[in-house]
């Protein structure tokens, strides 16, 4: 069955490209792989740093400068922290060992950022920290736990499970997703449902978005040529 099995890459607003890129590179070692324009959107463009075999992004929209920050609505501040729904409360990156965890802890306070931690959750142990734009931030391992989170149900409780309002079935079923092998990516486009989730497109553009064929969404060849092979390098 075919499943989504990792994040490939997250993709986080900035104002100030350069101070991600620098505190993302310095204090937690991730290399710069990309930076250029982004595809499609004007006078936009975003970065691309390593995160093992995944990616970590940051854009920049002209007009992110203007916009403010509210604690509790646009950012939650810490891992304990309230913000609006849909929004993100806190990322977690992955080390693989203990080790790796206090190194981690050892090399970010050595940039004079403070961290929290280890926290032994029982599923994973992890450090907590601030990032530029007040990102909240954490590194966790889940290696030395006790009970490692798995398919069996250890990590369900059943007063969480009832006041999300989930039933005996969903639960199965939310465990144990149906399996689904495909069609060759022959099935059409669905119909415009309002109760299903769709994108913030113009009200007036989404309708025909919707009727386009598949391949009119394909870049421009120009556009899949990397920045140092272009004819303008």
């Amino acid at each position: 069955m075919t499943t989504p099995n990792a994040v490939h890459h997250m993709a986080i607003s900035t104002a100030d490209m350069k101070s991600q890129i620098a505190f993302f590179s310095d204090v937690l070692g991730m290399s710069l792989q990309g930076l250029f324009w982004m595809h499609g959107v004007p006078n936009a463009w975003h970065a691309f740093l390593q995160m093992g075999d995944a990616s970590f992004s940051f854009v920049f929209i002209p007009g992110n400068e203007e916009k403010e920050t509210v604690m509790g609505q646009t950012h939650a501040g810490t891992g304990a922290g309230s913000s609006a729904p849909g929004t993100m409360q806190h990322i977690a990156f992955n080390v693989d060992t203990m080790e790796e965890l206090l190194t981690m802890r050892d090399r970010i306070r050595s940039r004079g950022v403070p961290v929290f931690g280890p926290i032994d959750h029982g599923l994973c142990h992890s450090i907590y920290f601030a990032g530029p734009e007040n990102l909240a931030l954490e590194v966790a391992t889940s290696d030395q736990v006790e009970h490692p989170l798995d398919n069996q149900g250890t990590w369900i409780d059943a007063d969480v499970v009832a006041l999300a309002g989930i039933s005996s079935e969903e639960l199965q079923q939310y465990m144990a997703p149906a399996s689904y092998e495909g069609q060759g990516g022959t099935v059409e486009q669905p119909d415009y449902d309002p109760d299903k989730p769709h994108l913030a497109y113009p009200k007036e553009a989404y309708p025909m978005m919707l009727k386009m064929a598949d391949n009119d969404f394909k870049t421009r060849p120009e556009d899949r040529v990397p920045p140092s092979l272009s004819a303008d390098a």
